[in-house]
This record gives structure tokens, C-alpha cells and sequence, in this order.
């Protein structure tokens, strides 16, 4: 896995990213992995997500509590061996474990969800801790129970209390419109949300955003490599809604159903892309604008 994280990281900085990850190299599935390390949870065997993939589906059986860092470790080996002043470090949020958990010990969802959230806050705190600057927090479940968006939303901001690093939140496959209303709410620094496999449709919820952006510009259920021009035209109608000053540039999701060649080349393609902006915005004379590339 060391090694695995190392050639993640090398490639990363091979292709251009400026902000590169560790690939999650060591998580078998993004709420399991969470899951296995937080007491109270059992797991009974696999369900069934779609086609023939399955993940270990967790239940609440006890009272959860910290037992100690879960990814800290990950975070400073990745720092270790990377190039680049800045890494990033994803966190499935509270709410999407919640979601995706059977429930057999709490009285219901909204206080398992807290519950997780402490424990989050818990993590994030010990990320700072040790220096991690930039923290992404992974909802892709938040929009998908309206019902439930008032207080999952307070419970994200519980898990972000009192920390003090880049926050950003990804949300994807979903309606956004669920979202928009909390844009000022949440207590993130960034919204990372997927639109390239959406045709790059809904741009005008972000209009006005106060925020950064994390715009994803690649589609990662789609084996075929985009055109570094096709990324460029998407990033600059983003730039109709958004100030560019607040955009990072970023695939979809992750890259974890394709296969490494394709994966690298989709990462290439969008660091060849962001470089096309770049000049066009140094014509307008625009050349203090960072406009990262981030994974």
C-alpha cells in the first residue's frame, strides 16, 4: 500500500496536479473504511450496490466512540513523499455514513448522524493537529433525503466546528437545488461538486457563489478521455457564474472504476486544459488568478 500511495503521488505530480492525494489507496470502500475504525459498528456481509460490486454494509450495534486517528497517519505519509506544499485529505462526512449504515442502536438517523459528527470533529481536529491544511469532507449522500437536509446540514457544520483548514464539501449525482439554499449555511470553504457528467447542465445554481468551487470537469463513469480543449471551454463557461479567483479544477469523483492508463490520462487531459485557461487569462491580464488543479 506504501508503495502504492508513492506511485499515486508520482503520478499525480507527473501529469501536473497541483494539489494531489494519496488515491485513497489504502480504503477498500469510503464508509467501511471509516466504519471498521470507529467502536460500536458490526458488519454482517456484503450488499449488493450495482452489477456485481458489493460493499461490506455497516451497522450501529453500541454506542460509537473515537478510538484513535484513523487517517492521520495516512495524511503525514503522503506528506512525506510528495513534491507539493499541499495535500489533500478526504473525510466521508456524518451524514453519508449514517445513510449508508443499518441503524439497530440509536433512536434514530438525525442522532446517529451527530453522533458521527463529533467523531469527525474528532478527526479533523487531530488532522490539524499534525499540519493537514486542506480537508475534503465527502457528502455524496446529503441531497438525496430532502426531508432531511436541514439538520444533516447542521450536523456537517458540528463536524466542522472549531476547525481551523480549507473545508470543502463534495456533493455529487444529486440535485443541487436541494443544496443551494445552504450555500451561506454550511461552514465550508469550498463546494466540490461534480459537472461534467451532468453535460455540465445546472452551472446556475453556483451563480453568485461566495465560496470556492471545485469544478469538476471530469467524467469519471466515462472511459473516454475528454479533449484538453473541451475542459478548457467548460472551465470558461464556468467562469460566467463564478469568479475564477474561487475556482480549483477537479474530476467529478474518483477515479477508482477506471483503469490507471485511462485514469492518468483523464488527469493529463484536465491539467492541459486548466493550462489553456491560463493563457487566455493572462491575454486579459488576469496572471496573478492560481485557477489549481486538485485531485
Amino acid at each position: 500500500m506504501d508503495d502504492a500511495v508513492i506511485t499515486v503521488l508520482r503520478e499525480h505530480e507527473e501529469v501536473g496536479i497541483d494539489i494531489p492525494s494519496d488515491g485513497e489507496m489504502r480504503r477498500d470502500e469510503m464508509v467501511e473504511y471509516f466504519a471498521e475504525r470507529i467502536r460500536g459498528f458490526k458488519f454482517y456481509g456484503p450488499v449488493r450496490v450495482w452489477g456485481n460490486h458489493f460493499f461490506r454494509k455497516p451497522a450501529v450495534v453500541n454506542k460509537l466512540s473515537y478510538i484513535e486517528p484513523i487517517v492521520v497517519d495516512e495524511y503525514l505519509f503522503a506528506r512525506r513523499h510528495t513534491l507539493r506544499p499541499i495535500i489533500k485529505v478526504t473525510i466521508t462526512g456524518p451524514y453519508t455514513i449514517a445513510d449508508w449504515s443499518f441503524n439497530e442502536y440509536y433512536e434514530s438517523k438525525e442522532e446517529l448522524t451527530f453522533e458521527l459528527a463529533g467523531i469527525v470533529n474528532t478527526e479533523l481536529r487531530k488532522l490539524e493537529e499534525v499540519g493537514a491544511t486542506y480537508v475534503q469532507v465527502d457528502e455524496p449522500a446529503l441531497t438525496t433525503h430532502a426531508s432531511e437536509m436541514e439538520w444533516a446540514v447542521q450536523a456537517i457544520n458540528k463536524a466542522v466546528e472549531g476547525v481551523n483548514v480549507k473545508v470543502g464539501l463534495h456533493v455529487c449525482y444529486s440535485n443541487y437545488m436541494l443544496l443551494k439554499p445552504y450555500f451561506d449555511i454550511l461552514n465550508v470553504t469550498q463546494y466540490a461538486l461534480e459537472f461534467a457528467n451532468r453535460g455540465f447542465r445546472d452551472l446556475e445554481i453556483v451563480k453568485g457563489l461566495s465560496k470556492e468551487l471545485g469544478f469538476g470537469v471530469i467524467d469519471v463513469h466515462n472511459k473516454a478521455v475528454e479533449e484538453p480543449e473541451h475542459v478548457a471551454k467548460a472551465i470558461l463557461k464556468a467562469m460566467e457564474y463564478v469568479n475564477p479567483e474561487y475556482l480549483y479544477i477537479n474530476p467529478d469523483c474518483g477515479l477508482k472504476l477506471l483503469p490507471r492508463d485511462i485514469a492518468k490520462a483523464k488527469l493529463r487531459a484536465m491539467v492541459e486544459g486548466v493550462k489553456i485557461v491560463r493563457r487566455e487569462l493572462s491575454k486579459r491580464g488576469l496572471t496573478q488568478i492560481p485557477l489549481h488543479t486538485k485531485v
